[in-house]
């Protein structure tokens, strides 16, 4: 297997991993919600939810260094 497949199997996984933890975060907005006053001002984050930030953030940073490595050919064939 070569360095460069290597780099798209790791872009297309970080690729799907956004997606899948992107789906599993909470909703922040309250939407109409907000304007009656119903929104909760000071909210905990909970441990899943800063987990969740830091998979999602890490997969980011891999999916956006990999595009530019991958679409640069800084890679050897």
């Amino acid at each position: 297997m070569k360095v460069i497949q290597l780099a798209e199997i790791i872009w297309i996984i970080s690729a799907m991993g956004i997606i899948v933890f992107v789906l599993l975060h909470s909703p922040k907005g309250d939407g109409i919600g907000g304007i009656g006053g119903q929104a909760q001002l000071f909210t905990s984050t909970k441990s899943a939810e800063i987990t969740l930030n830091r998979i999602t953030w890490t997969l980011s940073v891999m999916f956006m260094g990999l595009t530019v490595i991958l679409s640069a050919g800084w890679l050897a064939n």
